[in-house]
Order: structure tokens, then C-alpha cells, then sequence
């Protein structure tokens, strides 16, 4: 699935200098190719998680449009949205999004839960923790998990639906080096097997697994 977007900007109406409103996002229109693995750096603050938000059809943009293999996101009502993004798109968001009362392998099957059978998946999700390395904590709490761990929890959740669009937001914060390679690894598997991945990070490492690097700057997108 190719994700297009079109004039895509996002303002946030307040004070700024002379203007009323503060660009987050400044009009860009671009492609995320299915195959590829885009690697976007820039600072804290710059817009990077702003612009995967709307990507993934979590934040309405106030300028352009989003679209998903020629549908638009953005003209979905709410319910048709979030079941397009369930089994269509993967997000991986920051920080620690672990129910704590679900064991690891439950988190991870918490998409299929949604709208279709989690038993069907429980194969695939066992094989997406070992791949991770979390094949011994399958039946763990999320509360005995280490940072590094629940973030490649969350990214064994959002590939349980083999999705055609994967938009990870600093994947691998808290990881050491071998688990960071690990990940990049993995997203860069994920993406040579068709897939249109973005990764959000401000780590330089990711570059070198990446087949388009962008950068962002103040709301800017740079495209190399």
C-alpha cells in the first residue's frame, strides 16, 4: 500500500510571534512506497510525531488530504477509519502503551481483539516475540518488563496484522545495541517484504538501514 499525502499541513491556533497560529506542520505533499523503510530524524519538538499522527489517521490535518492506495482517510466517518487503520496500517506510538492487566501475548493480540478472532493469531504472535526476543516472556505481565521490552512488545502488536503500512515512533529508545539492531533489523525486513514503513527516530544509526532518509525542522519536512 502506497500512503500519499497531499498538501498536508497541521497549524495549532495560538499566539505565535505575529501570526495566530503556530504551523506544526508546514503544507509538504509526498509518497511512502511500499518496499521502502523511510527513516525520519530531527529534534524533540520538531513535528516528526505530529506528521506520523496524521499519516495514520490519528489527527485531523487542517490543510490537505492523506490517502491510502487512492482512499482518503480523512473522508472515512470514524468507525470505517479506525477499522481501515486496524487492518491496514500498523502504529507503534511513543512511550509505553502496555495494559497491564493482559499478559504479553494478549497485548499483542489486543488489534485482532477488536474485529476478529485473537485465537486465530496466537501462532503468529508467539513467532513475532521470539523473533523479538521475547519468546520466554509470552506469558509475563507487562509490569516485570523492562522499558527496552515493552517497546519490541509493541512493535510484535503492530505487525500482528501483517500490515501494509508500518508507522513506528522511536522504536527503539531504551534499547541497548543489540536490541536496536535487532528492531532496525526487523523494520527493515518488514519493509523489504513490501511493506511501506516510516520510522520516526533521532538516532543516526537508523540511517544506515534505510532506503530514503528524510529529515524534519522547526514543521518542515526535508526530502533527501
Amino acid at each position: 500500500m502506497e500512503l500519499i499525502a497531499e498538501n498536508l499541513g497541521k497549524r495549532y491556533f495560538r499566539k505565535t510571534g505575529s501570526a495566530n497560529y503556530f504551523e506544526a506542520v508546514h503544507p509538504v505533499s509526498f509518497s511512502l512506497k511500499p518496499g521502502r523503510l523511510t527513516v525520519l530524524t530531527g529534534r524533540s519538538g520538531s513535528g516528526k510525531t505530529t506528521l506520523l499522527n496524521l499519516l495514520a489517521g490519528l489527527l485531523t490535518p487542517d490543510l490537505g488530504r492523506v490517502l491510502a492506495d487512492g482512499q482518503d482517510l480523512y473522508a472515512m466517518d470514524d468507525p470505517a477509519l479506525s477499522r481501515f487503520r486496524n487492518r491496514h496500517i500498523g502504529v507503534m506510538p511513543q512511550g509505553q502503551t502496555a495494559l497491564q492487566a493482559l499478559t504479553v501475548l494478549e497485548n499483542v493480540l489486543l488489534p485482532v481483539s477488536l474485529y476478529g478472532d485473537p485465537a486465530k493469531n496466537v501462532g503468529r504472535a508467539r513467532e513475532l516475540l521470539l523473533k523479538l526476543g521475547l519468546g520466554e516472556l509470552i506469558s509475563a505481565s507487562p509490569r516485570s518488563l523492562s522499558g527496552g521490552e515493552l517497546r519490541r512488545m509493541s512493535i510484535a502488536r503492530a505487525l500482528i496484522q501483517e500490515p501494509e503500512a508500518l508507522l513506528c515512533d522511536e522504536p527503539t529508545g531504551d534499547l541497548d545495541d543489540e536490541n536496536t539492531r535487532l528492531v532496525l533489523e526487523t523494520l527493515r525486513d518488514t519493509a523489504h517484504s513490501g511493506v511501506a514503513v516510516l520510522l520516526v527516530t533521532h538516532e543516526s544509526d537508523a540511517l544506515a538501514y534505510a532506503d530514503a532518509a528524510w529529515h524534519m525542522n522547526a514543521g518542515t519536512l526535508e526530502i533527501a
